[in-house]
């Protein structure tokens, strides 16, 4: 460095050159930390660059079918004349099999290899799509709600090993300073493959005549599920992280003590926040079929505005995590989400939904990255299996209550006035975040 160059590249009026020298660091270290968290971190370690690559092909495929079976199974059985009870079932009865068998599945994936138990779990639970996409062909309308009701359910019940198996697998592959980075990367690459497939399957039913258009799609979620769950197969935890599998706990089947610490803490406010998710969840499809009279193509091109949001949210994790911490992005993606149902109901239109899309897709962009990483830093590695044993106990009870209360919040209040209190709840859970977690 000398003075001249400084001058000439920087504009500085400095004369000594180690001076212009540091003042140039210096600059260039400003840069990088306010650019960095946005660009991302450009040198991942080499053992683990494998695992992050199949965590992400991971998402990258499930996003197909998330954008395919899990976006659109509610508008459909709502077509075929589901009622609200009966999408209040959607997602409580898996949240009723995770209840009753989260302990057994917690102390089963104690006794296996984490890989392996991840894996076959993932098979099991993926397999369940591929009925839907010859239902229509055997079963009258009202028998296919029922059906697919049913594959639901059953898809839990492997599913509940696959949700704690799977955490737990992210904790140990990916090193804690990592797990903003490689979440919100996978939250972005999911947003990016969604907004895609979302678009694609609008335009695919809307071409094809029902409900030969949701076969097609539904076709579709099976493909991304059995490529999603060969990148799981892939992932392999580095030599240092394995270790045999621990001996299944004696005597206690839930671990009461960890309530009285961190956890506990984390536990009420992500139980509160997710309550409020699920009251509002049944009387989506609802609002938008029968109030707001969508097309399937509207709600295609809205729930694309969602994930471009998302996008978005997911970008700017790490970067917000590092300057706030996990525990703040939670709340701030919390209070987004519940402008969601707020804006939607408040503006009765199209135009409603799609202004609300984004609220709900920055909102869920930050929190679903961000809360598993709290509850993670809160507790040691000792402690994770128990730990997720008790998260997965709340967030399906949280399913099943919120589910079935939103349901009958709808009947009773309306289905607009509902959505407008239940959105104020979530706001409300967001308070709640930052003030007691």
């Amino acid at each position: 460095y000398n003075s001249t160059d400084c001058r000439v590249v920087m504009g500085l009026e400095c004369r000594p050159a180690v001076f212009c020298a540091e003042r140039e660091m210096r600059r260039i270290r400003d840069f990088t930390r306010f650019f960095m968290p946005r660009l991302g971190r450009p040198i991942v370690p080499a053992i683990y660059r494998a695992n992050f690559l199949h965590f992400y092909l991971d998402i990258a495929w499930f996003a197909i079918t998330a954008a395919t079976a899990m976006s659109f199974v509610g508008v459909f059985i709502t077509r075929q004349g589901a009622s609200a009870f009966q999408l209040g079932l959607l997602s409580a009865g898996p949240a009723v099999v995770n209840l009753l068998i989260s302990t057994a599945a917690g102390q089963w994936l104690e006794r296996q290899p984490l890989e392996k138990a991840v894996l076959r779990t993932a098979v099991f639970t993926r397999l369940t799509y591929l009925p839907w996409v010859i239902l229509p062909f055997f079963l009258p309308p009202a028998a296919q709600v029922w059906a697919l009701l049913a594959l639901t359910v059953l898809a839990a019940i492997p599913g509940a090993a696959l949700n704690m198996g799977f955490n737990a697998l992210f904790a140990e592959a990916v090193p804690g300073e990592w797990r903003g980075f490689v979440a919100g990367r996978r939250n972005a690459l999911y947003a990016v493959i969604f907004i895609g497939v979302t678009l694609l399957a609008g335009w695919i039913l809307n071409t094809l005549p029902f409900p030969l258009g949701y076969q097609a799609i539904f076709a579709l979620a099976v493909l991304g599920a059995a490529m999603s769950t060969v990148h799981l197969g892939l992932i392999k935890l580095p030599p240092m992280e394995k270790a045999a599998p621990a001996a299944p706990s004696k005597g206690r089947r839930l671990r009461w003590d960890l309530l009285r610490g961190p956890l506990g803490k984390v536990l009420a406010a992500l139980l509160i926040f997710h309550l409020t998710l699920f009251l509002a969840a049944p009387l989506f499809s609802l609002y938008m079929v029968n109030d707001l009279r969508l097309t399937d193509s509207q709600i295609s091109f809205g729930t694309a505005v969602f994930y471009v949001a998302m996008l978005a949210g997911s970008l700017s994790l790490d970067g917000l995590a590092r300057r706030w911490g996990n525990q703040k992005v939670t709340a701030l993606g919390a209070f987004f989400f519940g402008c969601y149902p707020l804006v939607m109901a408040l503006w009765r239109s199209v135009w409603g939904f799609m202004v609300a899309s984004p609220f709900g897709g920055l909102g869920w962009g930050l929190a679903s990255g961000a809360m598993i990483n709290w509850l993670l830093e809160r507790v040691s590695p000792t402690e994770r299996a128990a730990s997720l044993v008790w998260y997965n106990l709340a967030i399906n009870g949280a399913m099943l209550v919120g589910s079935l209360l939103g349901s009958a919040g709808g009947e009773w209040l309306g289905v607009r006035t509902a959505l407008l209190v239940f959105g104020g709840m979530r706001m409300l859970s967001a308070l709640y975040i930052l003030k007691r977690g």
